[in-house]
């Protein structure tokens, strides 16, 4: 096979994917890393007040991104590992959020997916209401399992 663009060399490359996963996490990482009660893991929710109040990650800290700079000392304890999130993978927000918090010197992954991705997982989602969890998308994860295997 021919690409117009021929792959990396191997040590290149390697170094570019363990980047990513030093910048990234998905929502099967965070789900588990939630459950397991991660010391000093503080998920935030960038996203404004609408959108918090249609539905959130149980356990988030909303947290507006025009509004980090300002309230993340007070609210996000130093030293913590930060998640971010916002809507979904058409959303930078989550990634503006991010460098944010990295400008504060707290370390910080973006949750690749986010919101969108989360709720199609059919992982738990808090609203006014209570916890729900939608049915899974069998286009993002398997119906039998919280977790893609990979």
């Amino acid at each position: 096979m021919t690409f117009s663009v021929p792959p990396a060399e191997p040590a290149i490359a390697a170094a570019h994917f363990l980047a990513r996963l030093t910048f990234e996490t998905d929502v099967s990482d965070v789900h588990a890393a939630l459950e397991a009660g991660t010391p000093g893991l503080v998920v935030v929710d960038s996203r404004g007040d609408a959108a918090w109040r249609q539905g959130h990650l149980p356990g988030a800290l909303h947290l507006p991104t025009d509004t980090i700079a300002a309230r993340a000392a007070e609210l996000v304890p130093a030293g913590s590992t930060v998640v971010t999130y916002c809507w979904g993978p058409g959303c930078n927000g989550a990634t503006r959020a991010a460098l944010e918090f990295a400008r504060l010197g707290f370390p910080v992954k973006e949750m690749i997916g986010g919101f969108e991705y989360w709720a199609r997982e059919g992982l738990p989602v808090t609203t006014p209401e209570g916890t729900v969890r939608r049915p899974v998308d069998a286009l993002t994860a398997p119906r039998a399992a919280i977790a893609c295997d990979c």
